[in-house]
Parts: structure tokens; C-alpha cells; sequence
């Protein structure tokens, strides 16, 4: 099992989780961001920092966002397991079911 972030993060890419990963395996797309289901330890650390509640533990993830655990998944397709988002940056391979979301109304 694993954290999921679902729609809330869409466009707003706050990162306050990011500083808080204490293992660096939440990565940043062009339009969210996503937790590495292998490289996540489960300490939940993110979850309580997250101003807009996009951060479930995977079975608590609403039904309605449940298509992000997927899309969580699927955005490391291709990138495989880096062991660790700093060293990689910022990247260019949101899900097809992301990138065809229209833009986000801002959550400030």
C-alpha cells in the first residue's frame, strides 16, 4: 500500500509534502504531483501538510478520485524507480487522464 495524491493537487503543486518526504519520493509533473508506490514508506508524513487534502493512504482514497491511484502508478511507467525525486527534477509525463483535465480553478 501507498499515499495516492488525487485531484485537489491538480495545477496547485504546493510541494509543502515534498519538503516533508523524509525517503524524496514525491515527484513533480507538469500539472500535480505523484508518490512513488515503490519507493513510498508509508510514514504519512505528507498527508497532514498538504493545504488543499489532496494526500489519501490508498484504500482511503474517494471514490470519486479513485482513477488517481492509477494515474499515480502510471506516471512512473516510464521513468521506473529513480530512488529519489531531487535528483531527477521536474517531469514531463503526466497521465493521459491529467493532462486532459481542464485547468483548475485555483485553491487560494
Amino acid at each position: 500500500m501507498t499515499y495516492v495524491i488525487a485531484q485537489p493537487c491538480v495545477d496547485v503543486l504546493d510541494k509543502a509534502c515534498i519538503e516533508e518526504c523524509p525517503v524524496d519520493c514525491i515527484y513533480e509533473g507538469d500539472r500535480m504531483l505523484y508518490i512513488h508506490p515503490d519507493e513510498c514508506v508509508d510514514c504519512g508524513a505528507c498527508e497532514p501538510v498538504c493545504p488543499v487534502e489532496a494526500i489519501y493512504y490508498e484504500d482511503d482514497v474517494p471514490d470519486e478520485w479513485k482513477e488517481y491511484t492509477k494515474a499515480n502508478v502510471d506516471f512512473f511507467d516510464e521513468l521506473g524507480s529513480p530512488g529519489g525525486a531531487s535528483k531527477v527534477g521536474k517531469v514531463s509525463a503526466d497521465p493521459a487522464v491529467i493532462k486532459a483535465l481542464p485547468p483548475q480553478a485555483s485553491h487560494e
